[in-house]
């Protein structure tokens, strides 16, 4: 076939699509997809069966990338579907691929000095189509090399390519910016720069922990489906690892032992895993033909001379580092791997999910750690053992473990394999399923105790450096510092391990052996200082909360350490510590703070406390020196909004003996603030009966100048205690008001004399508020407060005791008033009870009275009687009777008003002869006894009763709708009723009814005329 081959074909030699599926536009003139498929062409046209190594190794990355990234959600061979840091980082690697192409295309087109009309030119923008028919199709086919031998053949259809400015694509560690630091890093350090070509064919990508870099290197060995991939990682344990996840995800069929010299390639490109050890080994072995893309896992794990000397002289591939921390003690992962393609911070992993949570434990260390060297930037191992390898402590941190997190699952760092022995046999001791695993370890061993601690067999493994990078247990939860370091990249290797997600797991916990005050600047390295963290608290969480997901059939795990009330700041900034405290002033742990900071703590919090704080501060200050507390109490008589915690503070302060400096600062604020313009005599009040009882560190002279300042401000109080003193106190305060002269100084002096001849309190008072202008008189005044102040204490407890403590607020009280009252209803007295003053009060217990004999049959008239008991016995001599009770009649045409309260009964004197009432004794209706408290306050007319027992009538509704019920069921001879208030067996204390209102009050209906000897009825509520 003659021209050139069609886009298609290209793509079925080479393997891959060098256009996306979805994308319709042309190819663009010096673009790398313009490239690969005019390159690939020329292969086609010389005969090659498949693409060349070079071609491979220059385009295989890119092509296969646009393939992975060109599905919607991209995804591996088994269908694991990438997460979206993971799509960044691919879309990284292209994006700087394209740039550095296209970059070095445009310096090579620089570079040519050759005369513009020899130079090749491609298609212009007019050109549609290359091979289209047209009037330039001749001199376009002859700039392709296209000869058209028979003009019947049909038209090749080629992928069109467009002249356009080509894209920058500016990366980390390429521009002009980063190169010239470079330089002057190098002149700084007086070493030259090392010649180093493949450099820009190496990138790097930072992942945290845990968030899935062997899924990423897994996507990067899919893109590269048409070269070989080597993958190098720092221990033969990992490279079993990463040959069993390859497999998992579908790529086994491709993974092949190195391919070494000249020996013959697979057909299918291999996948080999090896470590570093080996690469610097076989490094000028390797068939340069064969690995296209070399995969470096924990990059800064190569940073090492010999690793690094290797890799820069194998610079035919394209390197990609991966690593979680870019820093090795003293060098850099950009040194080796400059572009950097993608960067995903742990905050931002833990915030979407990607990565477990941390929480944060400190735990005091045991021993000091002050006297062990550092050594390559982390401390020295064997004198680190020596330090911590004591069987107190490792007995001591059994317990802590066991105690705090039981059997839950963790790794615990030791100083060294003999102290992780050590160390594992004391948790052993105490119950715990702990097994120490070091490099020592037979690997068959390692390998069963690596299994059992995935299977729950075994819960702590203790070793010393072996698991700090690349193993992967999700189900680790603890990871416990017991040998410090001061590597940052050995410490976020260490904490990675308990970062992965599990669902029994609410967020991994960190146990760093530090004081809980330590600052970033200490040596030894602790979760705050990694992540730059600027409080500390307790079991809290250390990186960001990530997203609340529950799940309907699972319950979400609990957090294994609780959070503490308090905070500390730890970063050694002094404004970010000052914002902590000010932000955290309620919870901030002030005794663990140093004393400056504590001042600061205390003009804060004073300025905002408020009274429901005031237990809580109380407890505070007791704990904070006393320059704090001092601090804290002037501040907060000062400017707090609250009245009551300024006299509060005000007094607090007072009592604590301040100095002479902080006590005048408390004199003028009580005189001239404007916070205390309304408490000027309480706070006047306050200063001077603590200096009454002796508080405040200062001489007589300073006292008594306190007091009478003081004084003057309570003016008002010490007034009205002249005035309530003297008779014509008012007069003599305002006696010199107008005078001067003779006239001033004479009543000066005739008020001296007067104030002379009082009690102290009552002459001091009348000294301090005598106003007047004369300078005689004033002489005269001030001469005798001199004299007064004989005894400055004395004088200022003198002039506190005229000042009167503020009155409480009077609360609402309820009125006692009965409803009766309130109503106008007519009192008990009108009604024929007893007079009672305390006709309001409960109504006492009823005695038991004895039973009365009976009496005749009452009148039946219109005036009515209460009824007696009818089988109340005779009465003796001895008995007294009550005196008879008139008892007005009852109108039935009108309403009758109830009484209201209950009569009170009259008790027979001792020595009084007892006579039996009669009927006939009053000239009306009389009764037997003293009327009780009627029912509802409603007088009844109820007939009295007979002798004669009869059947009782039928029930009936009373006029005023209650229904009458008949009570018969008592023992022959005793009736129970209400009617008469006569004894009755079983009954009680009568129940207190309310009044009715006036509009209800209606007068009783006259009871039907029965047998006496009936039973008495009573209404049923």
């Amino acid at each position: 076939m003659t021209g050139r081959p069609t886009l298609d074909a290209v793509d079925r030699w080479i393997g891959e699509c060098i256009r996306a599926p979805d994308d319709t536009d042309d190819l663009r003139a010096g673009s790398l997809w313009a490239s690969a498929y005019l390159e690939a062409a020329d292969e086609i046209e010389a005969g090659l069966a498949s693409p060349s190594a070079e071609y491979r190794r220059r385009y295989a990355l890119p092509l296969g990338l646009q393939r992975v990234l060109a599905d919607d959600e991209p995804h591996l061979q088994s269908g694991l579907a990438l997460r979206p840091h993971q799509v960044d980082a691919l879309a990284g690697m292209l994006a700087a691929v394209i740039g550095d192409f296209e970059r070095s295309q445009r310096a090579e087109q620089d570079e040519l000095e050759q005369p513009e009309n020899d130079a090749p030119k491609l298609a212009d923008e007019s050109a549609a189509v290359v091979g289209d028919s047209g009037d330039d199709d001749d001199d376009d086919d002859t700039e392709f090399g296209f000869e058209d031998d028979d003009e019947d053949d049909a038209p090749v259809e080629l992928p069109r390519i467009i002249d356009s400015p080509v894209a920058r694509v500016a990366l980390a560690g390429i521009d002009d910016s980063d190169d010239d630091d470079d330089d002057d890093d190098d002149d700084a350090t007086g070493e030259e720069p090392i010649y180093d070509p493949g450099a820009i064919r190496r990138y790097r990508f930072k992942h945290p922990t845990a968030s899935g870099k062997t899924v990423a290197a897994a996507a990067f060995v899919d893109a590269a489906k048409i070269t070989g991939v080597l993958i190098l990682t720092h221990r033969r344990l990992l490279v079993d690892q990463f040959e069993r996840d390859l497999k998992e995800q579908g790529y086994a069929h491709r993974i092949k032992d190195p391919v070494l010299g000249a020996a013959k390639p697979p057909l299918v490109p291999p996948i080999t895993i090896e470590t570093y050890a080996w690469f610097i080994k076989n490094a000028d072995r390797l068939s340069r033909d064969v690995y296209g893309v070399i995969l470096c896992d924990e990059a800064h794990t190569a940073l090492g001379d010999r690793t690094s000397a290797a890799i820069r002289r194998l610079d035919t591939p394209t390197y990609i580092g991966m690593t979680a921390t870019d820093q090795l003690l003293q060098k850099h992962v950009g040194d080796v791997f400059p572009a950097e393609i993608a960067d995903f911070p742990l905050g931002e992993a833990v915030l979407t999910g990607v990565v477990a949570p941390l929480r944060a434990v400190r735990v005091p260390p045991g021993t000091s750690l002050k006297r062990v060297r550092l050594v390559g930037g982390d401390y020295d191992q064997q004198e680190l053992a020596d330090a911590l390898d004591h069987d107190a402590v490792n007995m001591a941190a059994s317990m802590y473990y066991l105690d705090m997190f039981g059997q839950r699952p963790g790794i615990v760092y030791a100083a060294g394999v003999d102290h992780a022995v050590r160390v594992a046999a004391a948790m052993r001791a105490i119950g715990l399923k702990a097994a120490a695993v070091s490099g020592r370890t037979p690997p068959r061993e390692l390998a069963e105790t690596l299994a059992a601690y995935e299977r729950g067999e075994v819960n702590v493994l203790v070793n010393a450096q072996l698991l700090a990078e690349g193993w992967n247990a999700p189900r680790a939860t603890v990871c416990m510092h017991l040998a410090p370091t001061a590597s940052r990249r050995v410490y976020q290797q260490r904490v990675g391990r308990v970062m992965r997600l599990h669902r029994r797991k609410e967020s991994g916990v960190v146990v760093d052996f530090a004081e809980a005050a330590a600052p970033h600047t200490d040596r030894t390295i602790t979760l705050h200082s990694l992540l730059d963290v600027d409080t500390f608290q307790p079991g809290a969480l250390v990186t960001p909360r990530p997203p609340r997901v529950r799940r309907r059939w699972r319950r979400l795990p609990k957090a294994l350490v609780r959070e503490a009330p308090w905070v500390v700041p730890v970063t050694p900034d002094p404004v970010r510590r000052a914002q902590v405290i000010c932000d955290n002033w309620k919870t901030v742990a002030v005794d663990r703070l140093p004393l400056d900071e504590q001042e600061l703590w205390a003009e804060h919090a004073a300025e905002r406390a408020q009274p429901k704080d005031l237990e809580k501060l109380a407890r505070v200050l007791v704990a904070v020196p006393r320059e704090a507390r001092m601090v804290f109490f002037a501040k907060c008589a000062a400017e707090n909004r609250h009245r009551q915690l300024r006299l509060e503070a005000l007094r607090d302060l007072a009592q604590s003996g301040p100095g002479t400096n902080l006590f005048e600062q408390a004199v003028r604020l009580v005189e001239r603030a404007p916070t205390w313009r309304q408490d000027r005599q309480q706070g006047s009040r306050t200063l001077l009966l603590a200096l009454g009882d002796g508080f405040g560190e200062a001489s007589d002279h300073y006292v008594s100048a306190w007091a009478w300042r003081l004084a003057a401000s309570s003016g008002d109080a010490q007034q009205r205690r002249v005035i309530t003193a003297l008779e014509g106190g008012r007069d003599l305060v305002r006696s010199l008001s107008g005078r001067s002269g003779d006239a001033a100084r004479q009543q000066a002096k005739a008020i001296v004399a007067i104030a002379e001849e009082q009690p102290l309190d009552v002459g001091s008072a009348l000294l301090a508020c005598i106003r007047t202008v004369d300078m005689g008189a004033e002489r005269v005044l001030e001469d005798a407060r001199i004299r007064m102040s004989a005894d400055p204490r004395a004088l200022a407890a003198a002039l506190g005791s005229n000042v009167p403590l503020p009155r409480g607020v009077k609360r609402p009280t309820r009125s006692r008033v009965s409803a009766a009252a309130l109503q106008g209803s007519v009192l008990p007295s009108s009604i024929g009870a007893l007079p009672n003053e305390a006709a309001h009060e409960e109504p006492k217990k009823r005695r038991r009275r004895r039973k009365r004999k009976r009496t005749g049959e009452s009148p039946q008239g219109e005036a009515t009687v209460e009824a007696v008991d009818s089988d109340a016995p005779e009465a003796t001599e001895t008995e007294a009777a009550p005196a008879p009770v008139e008892v007005e009649a009852v109108d039935d045409s009108a309403p009758v008003k109830p009484k209201r309260g209950r009569p009170r009964k009259v008790q027979p004197a001792a020595d009084q002869p007892v006579e039996a009432p009669s009927v006939e004794s009053t000239p009306t209706d009389t009764v037997e006894d003293a009327p009780a408290k009627p029912k509802r306050g409603r007088p009844r007319k109820v007939k009295v009763e007979e002798p004669v027992v009869e059947p009782p009538p039928a029930p009936e509704v009373t006029a005023s709708g209650m229904r009458r019920v008949v009570i018969d069921d008592e023992p022959a001879g005793t009736t129970f009723s209400t009617d008469g208030m006569n004894l009755q067996r079983g009954r009680g204390r009568p129940r207190k009814t309310k009044a009715l209102p006036k509009s209800r009050r209606v007068a009783p209906p006259k009871p039907p005329k029965t047998d006496p000897a009936g039973p008495a009825e009573i209404p049923e509520w």
